[in-house]
């Protein structure tokens, strides 16, 4: 079909370049699975001949049936040797895969500079390399390293190199903007002339050091381009590869070309995230498409609109790549916003209700004493939830007290001690913690788990503290986010104080109290359920 674009992804190998990546052998099959399930064309898994966790991912990625081309990665054989006797060649043919790609230089000045030999001989290189793969039977990509750069300087040598690889069979030929610096319209222009010069299907890989990588892949495409490189979330080297996220869904809603399914297309959310989680690298709120603000509103003209019809602020429905519409509140929020929210949680409210009014004003007292709900959807809930008189306070603070002890020969010990009621009852716990915050989390746990034992399915993932004013030094407001997952959700909190403690406890109430809405305690004895979970109440 003339407008199917093959994805080819190459996050296992190109991604993991990038600053603070490091994926295992574990690391990089979960990764391959989702990205077979996404739908993409090729799955580049690394290079079997330079580490030991690429040799153990193509080893065990062979007991999966993968409807991806998983592909290796290498160079074309070494200056003055036989292709048959170079050792990479040999691992990537011995590795079991069907397909590898080959970066060779395009560009005369990495010739002489880098490789250090002949023009002549760099030809040679490319095209018995290339030969090499076909005639073991492999399908055979040619990346056309610093392929654009070496054109503007040495256009007929650029050429000829692509005309070799395309003379030794191979199957794609991929036009790498390397170093990231070409622009848009220099790559219309030069992938036009390549693809009417060639007769080899023609691939595009860029790199996006000038915040370019998404826009020069579109343009290669609109210019006879049909294979497109690039990674998950724009991981990869410096600043990044071309990212897919962008890419597919850019192709396929805006341009009309095929990439994955429909159905596929509507995971292209999760996928991210879940990628992201496995990267351990933090996924930035505002991503195209997939980012958790891509369709985020604020303001409240933006959400009297969309409430009318989405289009308004919205340049696809959210749905199509699987992500969700979000209303904001915060200090700029409108009755809108309120309502909105209000709608999404089934609570009773409405324009012209004095109770919504209120909760309006308290939002923005509460924003301009330095609380962010933008960013703390659950403590955003249980605002509006005791605004509307639906919801039950599962326990309340009596006291807390925090001890921290440090000797010469041990670390540093936080111990709390937590007095609250719980359903009529009054329980003191003690914990001890990595630090005061983690004590008091694991005192109040202790008390809440004898009547809630499903709390301990709960944890606390991430924990951020802002300072609110620096002039202010170490006396200044602080605002602390939690975050927190369990089985299936993940939800957070916000609670700001002059006293860092005080902050992290109201975000950390304000966990475990979102935790348990709608969850019944447990109304056996309480003495038999206590030693039937091991507790001592102190």
């Amino acid at each position: 079909m003339a407008n199917q674009i093959s994805i080819f992804d190459t996050t296992l190998r190109d991604g993991t370049q990038g600053e603070g990546i490091s994926l295992t052998a574990d690391d990089k099959l979960k990764i391959a699975l989702k990205l077979n399930a996404l739908g993409v064309h090729y799955i580049e898994g690394g290079n079997p001949g330079s580490n030991g966790k690429d040799i153990e991912f193509f080893q065990r990625i062979k007991q999966y049936s993968m409807q991806a081309k998983i592909t290796a990665f290498g160079s074309t054989r070494r200056k003055n040797s036989v292709a048959e006797h170079d050792t990479s060649l040999n691992r990537i043919v011995e590795s079991g895969v069907p397909a590898a790609t080959l970066v060779g230089k395009a560009w005369d000045f990495h010739v002489h500079t880098a490789l250090q030999t002949t023009l002549e001989e760099n030809l040679a290189m490319i095209s018995e390399s290339l030969a090499y793969l076909k005639l073991k039977g492999m399908e055979a990509i040619y990346d056309a390293e610093h392929f654009f750069d070496g054109y503007k300087n040495n256009p007929e040598y650029a050429i000829a190199a692509l005309k070799k690889a395309a003379e030794a069979g191979t199957d794609w030929i991929v036009l790498c903007d390397t170093n990231g610096g070409t622009m848009p319209v220099e790559i219309h222009e030069i992938v036009s002339r390549v693809a009417a010069e060639i007769q080899t299907p023609i691939g595009i890989h860029t790199h996006n050091d000038c915040e370019l990588a998404v826009a020069n892949t579109l343009a290669a495409v609109q210019a006879g381009a049909r294979q497109v490189q690039g990674t998950i979330n724009g991981y990869g080297e410096r600043c990044g590869n071309a990212n897919l996220c962008s890419i597919i869904p850019n192709l396929q809603l805006k341009l009309g070309y095929s990439c994955i399914s429909d159905e596929q297309l509507r995971s292209l959310t999760s996928n991210a995230r879940y990628i992201s989680e496995i990267a351990n690298v933090h996924m930035p709120v505002g991503q195209a498409y997939v980012g958790n603000a891509a369709f985020a509103h604020k303001g409240g003209i933006h959400v009297s609109a969309i409430m009318r019809d989405s289009k308004t602020y919205e340049h696809i429905a959210p749905e199509l790549v699987g992500n969700k519409q979000r209303v904001l509140v915060s200090e700029l929020a409108g009755q809108s916003n309120v309502l909105v929210k209000a709608q999404e949680l089934n609570l009773n409210m409405n324009l012209d209700n004095a109770e919504t009014r209120a909760v309006i004003d308290k939002i923005k007292d509460l924003e301009h004493q330095g609380y962010q709900f933008e960013g703390a959807d659950a403590s955003l809930e249980l605002l509006l939830r005791q605004a509307s008189g639906q919801l039950e306070e599962v326990f309340t603070l009596e006291s807390f007290k925090i001890s921290v002890e440090k000797t010469s020969n041990r670390p540093v010990i936080s111990e709390a001690i937590v007095k609250v009621t719980v359903q009529g009852e009054t329980m003191f716990t003690v914990a001890e913690g990595n630090g005061p915050v983690n004590a008091l989390d694991n005192a109040l746990r202790k008390a809440l788990v004898q009547f809630y034992p499903v709390i301990q399915t709960m944890h606390l993932s991430d924990y951020k503290v802002r300072v609110l004013d620096e002039k202010e030094t170490t006396a200044a407001k602080v605002r602390v986010l939690i975050e927190s997952q369990d089985i299936e959700n993940s939800w957070s909190t916000v609670g700001v104080s002059n006293n860092i403690i005080e902050a992290s406890w109201e975000a950390l109430v304000d966990s475990m109290r979102y935790a348990l809405i709608g969850k019944q305690p447990i109304v056996a004895s309480h003495d038999s359920q206590r030693q039937h979970l091991g507790l001592v109440n102190h």
